[in-house]
């Protein structure tokens, strides 16, 4: 990347590979007429930094990385389906508050940076699953994934085409630092 270029960063949790699939097949079956979110984008996000010098990639998968280390395993259990204007998610309660407990840390790390400003609201654990023009007013009960344990943070970079968005992971740490 030249140092003038500018990428899209946001940083957020790694799913495991068994609720990734669980949520793709949940997907299919309960969100008809909405473009679902593709099993490589699924995550829950910890903060969005939008578009960014691609110099400030070192610095931020830095403190993620710091952030992480501090952090223990995050458990989340899926509560319910939500809609807001362009996007279906599933929100999660955020078991014991590690989540949370990340998400403020690294927030106020990349803050320090000047490369991020935190939100006024709380931060509010979810799964983007679907994006739509007009909402569709689906009502389906929340996925039954019981109770997961989400061990990596990462580093994304988000390319908007014209499929929809790819995100991939430019850097990735251990929740815990192992």
């Amino acid at each position: 990347m030249a140092g003038g270029d500018r990428i899209r960063l946001f940083c957020g949790l790694q799913l495991p590979d068994e609720t990734v699939g669980l949520l793709t097949r949940w997907q299919l079956e309960h969100l008809h007429g909405v473009r679902v979110v593709p099993p490589g984008n699924l995550h829950v996000t910890l903060c969005f930094l939008g578009s960014r010098p691609g110099t400030d990639v070192p610095a931020v998968a830095r403190e993620l990385a710091a952030a992480a280390a501090r952090a223990g395993p995050i458990r989340l259990r899926a509560r319910r389906y939500r809609e807001t204007g362009s996007v279906a998610m599933i929100v999660c309660d955020d078991v014991g508050g590690s989540g949370a407990g990340l998400a403020a840390d690294l927030g106020e790390r990349l803050e320090r940076l000047g490369v991020y400003r935190r939100e006024r609201r709380p931060w509010l654990p979810h799964v983007t699953v679907g994006r739509f023009r007009e909402r569709p007013g689906l009502a389906p009960a929340a996925p039954e994934w019981g109770e997961i344990r989400v061990v990596r943070a990462a580093l994304y970079s988000s390319s908007l085409r014209p499929s929809g968005a790819h995100y991939e992971a430019l850097e990735t740490a251990a929740l815990g630092g192992r």
